[in-house]
């Protein structure tokens, strides 16, 4: 089985283009990127002090919260940290790993579309 961030970033663009019409235009003009860990100003940010806590974060101004008057920002981004995602995995013993690399992006998307983690989480129990 491959665990590799070329693997990682295949699962997660092959998510991205098997979403609804209705949402997957605007998630491929997302920025994803995939990387071992999160870097520590993304921590810092969160107040985390546990890389492994972090499997995926959105960057940017959520769909919602968009205006046509805003000044330009940078682009809306999607991060995968694969060393976290593995440590799940692991943990959970569960579950494919493809499947949980696709449900962080989902989650991390949803993000993007202007849930909250409540909104996810009342309908989607995985992340209670």
């Amino acid at each position: 089985m491959r665990t590799d961030l070329d693997h990682f970033e295949t699962v997660a663009r092959q998510t991205v283009d098997t979403m609804p019409p209705a949402f997957r235009s605007h998630a491929q003009a997302v920025l994803l990127r995939v990387a071992d860990w999160p870097d520590a100003d993304m921590l810092d940010a969160l107040g985390m002090d546990d890389p492994l806590e972090l499997t995926g974060l959105y960057e940017g101004i959520p769909m919602t919260e968009k205006s046509v008057g805003d000044f330009a920002a940078p682009p809306d981004t999607v991060w995968l940290f694969r060393e976290p995602i593995l440590d799940e995995w692991r943990a959970r013993g569960d579950i494919a790993l493809d499947m949980l690399i696709a449900h962080v992006v989902v989650h991390e998307f949803a993000h993007h579309f202007g849930w909250s983690d409540e909104d996810i989480a009342t309908i989607d129990a995985w992340w209670l």
